[in-house]
């Protein structure tokens, strides 16, 4: 194919086998943060559902829906990649089934085709080559590291198998290199690996024309030397080429195990290049994760009101934000997920939700489920002196609160659960302009990386180092109604950030409150090991003078 990277780009092509959910972003990132020290490294992600993105898909089936600075929704492995690499994300980097169809059903009504038979081979798998191609290209990569979604033999995904097979021909084998992830299980009673669903994997992996290179066993310690050779035997490589992926503390801790088992050097000399790691400082807070997970100084509880908690990776990078503050302050921080339709019912209580917990978290969300619950808590918080910290829709909440039981709005309420038959005498939380009567919901609402203009003097201000402006990720089709700011303020709610120029108020704060806080804006999509989102870092901080007291 014409379309095959010219420049100097090497491909990582990181498959799945045996069954899903054994971590192939952060395998993918863990190798990664192996060469980057030296390299330009650019995560592609290959997912195999037709939805266009996973901006539309409900979290607690997909998890997580991670947005990045130019607007992008993407899978929630690019939380994993931005953290690990510490690189800024490209919505083009991920790759659905729905983007490859849609440009080629545009393509043949263009005529682009010249009258051929459209097919999935080739079309569809010079779409996916030309993409993966162009993102080399346009980036001026070192490495493509390339995962893709699912596991091998998965319908969906056999067109990424047989356009990354095409590519290894094209670029030739000394520039692409094959990781399989598999599985090796320890039967209960039986206490011995075992390889032959890797065996399986690999065979699969074979029937569609890949023999990787290297081979990750995870599983629940390091691989036995015995069972590496069989691996190697049976799996038509090298024994040095099966590396262990035994289960961690933390999953910052892989990087470092795989560089014990010598997985940087091996790609190095299979793809002939050198970036040794620089993993001193990543290290170091790996080091600290460790420690307040087997010996913590200090322990705190937060707990998390949402709809979601069925599902952990529904709120991945706020648990994430979490580990990477308390690491900084020396803390373990623990979850208690309260699921605010409970309380809504009547079937758990705010006082014993929140009985013992050090602080609340509020995150993003949408629709009526659960809402009354949130409130509920906020309140608590708010009247309680709890450290607080509110997230998009939680944000909004709060003002809801504000304006309800500080501000006397009887009924007060968003704009978001209106019924046409009961109308909102007090719409504090109201549409954004020009997102009241969109047809579509995908890729609609404010999105992405926007200013914010922070007060000075305010608590905003100090946490965010001094600074009158930062940048940060938005999620949201709804705002604080301007009609209402002048006098939620003189009640004593501080609009401490603002977008430059319009009236959007994106954070709010009691001064008064120990730590109450909220913010349009997701914090937590920034944060990372080495630097904490500083919105977390000091609800961390604040749980912990609310302990040291008590």
């Amino acid at each position: 194919m014409s379309g095959a990277n010219k420049i100097k780009t090497k491909y990582i092509v990181v498959t799945g086998g045996v069954l899903s959910g054994l971590g192939k972003g952060v395998a993918a990132a863990s190798i990664g943060r192996l060469l980057c020290s030296r390299l330009k490294i650019v995560p592609v992600k290959l997912d195999g559902y037709l939805n266009t993105d996973p901006g539309t898909m409900n979290p607690v089936e997909h998890g997580e829906v991670f947005v990045l600075d130019d607007g992008g929704e993407v899978d929630m492995d690019f939380g994993h990649y931005e953290r690990f690499l510490t690189i800024q994300g490209k919505f083009g980097w991920n790759l659905t089934m729905g983007k490859v169809f849609q440009e080629i059903l545009e393509r043949e009504r263009r005529g682009d085709f010249l009258g051929k038979t459209v097919q999935f081979i080739p079309h569809a798998t010079n779409v996916i080559k030309e993409r993966i191609y162009g993102i080399g290209r346009e980036e001026n990569a070192d490495i493509l590291l390339i995962e893709v979604g699912g596991t091998v033999g998965d319908l969906e995904n056999l067109f990424y198998i047989e356009a990354v097979r095409q590519m290894r021909h094209e670029v030739g084998q000394e520039n692409m290199l094959f990781v399989h992830l598999t599985y090796v299980p320890v039967p209960s009673g039986v206490r011995e690996q075992k390889s032959k669903p890797t065996q399986q994997g690999v065979k699969l992996l074979n029937e569609f024309g890949i023999y990787p290179d290297v081979v990750i066993g995870r599983c629940q310690e390091y691989l036995d030397d015995h069972i590496k050779e069989k691996i190697a035997l049976f799996g038509n490589v090298q024994k040095e080429c099966v590396i262990s992926g035994p289960d961690v503390e933390s999953v910052y801790e892989i990087p470092l195990v795989y560089e014990k088992e010598g997985l940087s050097a091996l790609i190095h000399k299979k793809l002939g290049i050198y970036s040794p790691p620089a993993l001193g400082e990543w290290s170091q807070w790996v080091s600290a994760v460790k420690r307040n997970n087997t010996n913590p100084e200090k322990v705190l509880e937060i707990a998390l009101g949402g709809k979601y908690t069925a599902l952990e990776d529904s709120y991945a990078s706020l648990v994430e934000s979490l580990e990477h503050a308390g690491a900084h302050l020396g803390a373990k921080v623990q979850l208690r997920w309260i699921e605010t339709s409970e309380i809504e019912k009547g079937t758990q209580t705010v006082a014993d939700a929140l009985h013992g917990v050090d602080g609340l978290i509020i995150p993003g969300g949408f629709g009526a489920r659960g809402i009354e619950g949130k409130i509920q808590l906020i309140r608590h918080a708010r009247e309680n002196n709890l450290p607080f910290l509110g997230i998009c829709y939680g944000m909004q909440l709060a003002v809801v609160e504000y304006a309800r039981n500080v501000c006397g709005m009887e009924g007060a309420h968003t704009e978001e659960v209106e019924n046409p038959e009961h109308p909102i005498p007090h719409k504090v939380i109201c549409y954004l302009p020009g997102q009241k009567n969109l047809t579509k919901k995908g890729g609609t609402m404010r999105l992405g990386g926007h200013d914010v203009e922070i007060k000075k003097d305010s608590r905003a201000f100090k946490i965010y180092g001094n600074s009158v402006r930062i940048r940060e990720r938005f999620r949201h089709r709804y705002e604080v109604n301007p009609e209402y700011v002048a006098q939620l303020e003189a009640a004593g709610l501080i609009f401490s950030g603002k977008a430059p120029g319009t009236p959007i108020m994106q954070v709010v704060e009691l001064p008064e409150h120990p730590y109450f806080m909220a913010c349009q804006f997701h914090p937590e999509l920034k944060s990372n090991l080495l630097e904490p989102a500083p919105l977390f870092f000091g609800l961390v901080q604040a749980a912990l003078s609310r302990r040291n007291v008590a």
